[in-house]
């Protein structure tokens, strides 16, 4: 077996018995090529014609993941010809599918209802699930079969609801800045936080670090087993010093044998703000569309990058500048209300001050 899987870390493919390689090198290799992968917009018409036409030739296709990662027309006109050999679908870019839907005509394709749910295994699966939710509950206290959020004292609520949302932030913009699959997770709670019931916060922040990579919703419930079933090691520290700060969060991962962190806290007791983006110190309202550009610190960055923008009808909601050291590398952050288009990224990357580009949405 053959993968690709930007998020999945190489120790735990290989304990898996997975062999990892690029999207472009398992076109051309495998025989038969199933989809799992969330739509959004860089899966969007994944496979297309250009893609099909570096498989091999009688390559077999299954989507079992969202319709629109694979692009309908292509497929039907390969499959037409034979150059794909056979095809499966139980997802369709428009459903319920159109009984008159040209793929539905051909011999070598075939559908079935999107019930994954109801196998044999999902099903003893989620028996176990709840008789060991039940236990927890009569044993401990905890009632981990919340659907929207674990077992937290009304009197808590209140109190814990902005480090939540912190919490979560803060993890889904980590897996968006981070390249490679992630390995450990250390969740580091400092000054007033600290004392509070921290459970609930690293569950937030997995589901914000899973929720972009996975398919399947990913939610306070199912984060742990998720991150559990990924290989993913988690770890908690707590600290009564938070520097500057009256309460810190702050998020360690590995991943691609490299280490990265975020930071946030709470203005006003209630307003999420990050403040460390790896060695940079700053001040950013996690939400909506950021755009991330590491670059050295030369004049003219800020004015070009500007000038790009402003070509392109994108507005400028919030820009911070944090500087390293002076004349060395600086972190130029942007935050919009619109997406990034990849033609702008390019621009942006093509200057020779810029070290790296990386949006994250955090809507």
């Amino acid at each position: 077996v053959v993968a690709y899987d930007p998020y999945l870390a190489e120790e735990r493919a290989q304990k898996m018995g997975v062999t990892m390689m690029s999207l472009e090198e398992l076109f051309k290799r495998a025989d038969i090529i199933s989809v799992h992968t969330p739509l959004t917009p860089e899966t969007k018409g994944l496979i297309n014609a250009q893609s099909i036409s570096t498989m091999k030739q009688g390559v077999m296709i299954v989507n079992c993941a969202r319709g629109g990662i694979i692009h309908e027309g292509d497929l039907f006109e390969a499959l037409k010809v034979k150059r794909v050999a056979a095809a499966a679908f139980d997802v369709f870019e428009e459903e319920p599918v159109k009984a008159d839907h040209p793929l539905l005509a051909l011999d070598n394709f075939i559908c079935t209802p999107h019930i994954g749910a109801q196998t044999t295994e999902a099903q003893e699966n989620v028996a176990v699930g709840i008789a060991e939710q039940i236990v927890d509950y009569f044993t401990k206290g905890i009632a981990r079969g919340a659907v929207n959020i674990p077992s937290v004292s009304p009197e808590l609520l209140p109190r814990l609801q902005p480090y939540l949302s912190l919490a979560e932030q803060l993890g889904k913009l980590q897996t968006q800045l981070c390249e490679g699959g992630l390995e450990r997770v250390t969740v580091e709670y400092s000054g007033e936080v600290a004392s509070l019931s921290i459970a609930p916060l690293t569950i937030a922040v997995l589901k914000g670090l899973l929720t972009p990579m996975m398919e399947a919703p990913v939610n306070y419930v199912n984060a742990p087993v998720v991150a559990k079933e990924r290989g993913i090691e988690v770890k908690e520290v707590k600290s009564s010093d938070a520097g500057d700060f009256t309460s810190l969060i702050r998020v360690r991962v590995e991943a691609g044998k490299k280490s990265y962190q975020v930071a946030g806290t709470l203005f006003h007791k209630k307003d999420p703000r990050v403040v460390e983006i790896d060695q940079f110190n700053v001040e950013v309202v996690p939400e909506g569309h950021m755009l991330l550009i590491l670059n050295i610190d030369r004049p003219g960055v800020i004015g070009m990058v500007g000038k790009v923008l402003g070509d392109n009808q994108i507005n400028i909601v919030r820009m911070q500048c944090a500087l390293e050291k002076r004349g060395g590398n600086a972190l130029l952050i942007i935050g919009s209300d619109a997406v990034f288009p990849d033609t702008v990224l390019e621009t942006i990357k093509s200057s020779k001050d810029i070290l790296s580009v990386k949006v994250a949405a955090l809507s």
